[in-house]
């Protein structure tokens, strides 16, 4: 173990304890979420998918940053997709299980999506994890990636966010062998699924939460597919 590593291991063991010990923190952190749920989704997977990068990283070049990798666009770029990922799992949420209400034999679904644990409230969080996971991440997973590439593109520069996308470039120059083989076939029903079947069993204001600790798993992933392509 690195030094390193020491030192982000007590970053996040400083960052992390308040909210377990001192319960105003908790009640901030609480009332933040309900008040301002976009501006705190841009945070959360701000810093936490773009820590999930750099745990990739770690794992493949031994660095948790390195010059080019540029920590700053991430961030921005991360946090805007929080947004978006916070909106979408809004509308699917709604949505799915007004739909099971009708269509099928899940009556209740609605309601119990929004109480404690039941087991309809399971087969509600399923049905939405499928639906988003089937429709909305695979487009937003090859988003992400064409924004990554722009950002290697501009050397990790922070000039990279007001630099014109390079959408139809990038998209021929993606590897859909792993992103079809590996990110969409692989990550999709063996981890996406399952994890965001948990939460949305979650309470509302640890939802968006507990999928950006998620993108921390996503940086591992990204290590991961990076690997296979080379």
């Amino acid at each position: 173990m690195k030094k390193s590593d020491i030192l982000v291991i007590a970053i996040v063991i400083i960052v992390l304890l308040p909210f377990f010990i001192f319960q105003p923190v908790y009640d901030v952190f609480c009332t933040l979420t309900m008040l301002y749920p976009l501006w705190m989704a841009f945070l959360k997977f701000g810093i936490l998918a773009t820590f999930g990068e750099m745990l990739g990283q770690r794992i493949k070049t031994g660095q948790y940053h390195h010059k080019g990798f540029g920590l700053f666009p991430k961030f921005i770029v991360w946090g805007l997709l929080g947004m978006w990922i916070a909106l979408a799992m809004s509308v699917f949420k709604v949505g799915i299980p007004a739909f099971m209400e009708k269509a099928s034999c899940f009556a209740g679904v609605t309601d119990a999506m929004k109480s404690d644990f039941t087991w309809l409230k399971l087969a509600g969080a399923f049905f939405v994890s499928v639906m988003m996971n089937t429709s909305f991440a695979p487009v937003f997973m090859t988003v992400h990636k064409i924004c990554d590439m722009h950002i290697a593109e501009h050397d990790g520069r922070a000039v990279s966010l007001i630099r014109p996308v390079q959408v139809g470039k990038h998209i021929q120059n993606l590897n859909w062998d792993v992103q079809w083989n590996f990110v969409f076939k692989k990550t999709i029903p063996l981890f996406w699924i399952p994890a965001h079947t948990l939460t949305f069993c979650l309470p509302g204001e640890f939802q968006v939460l507990f999928a950006a600790f998620c993108s921390i798993i996503l940086g591992l992933f990204l290590s991961i597919a990076a690997m296979k392509k080379q």
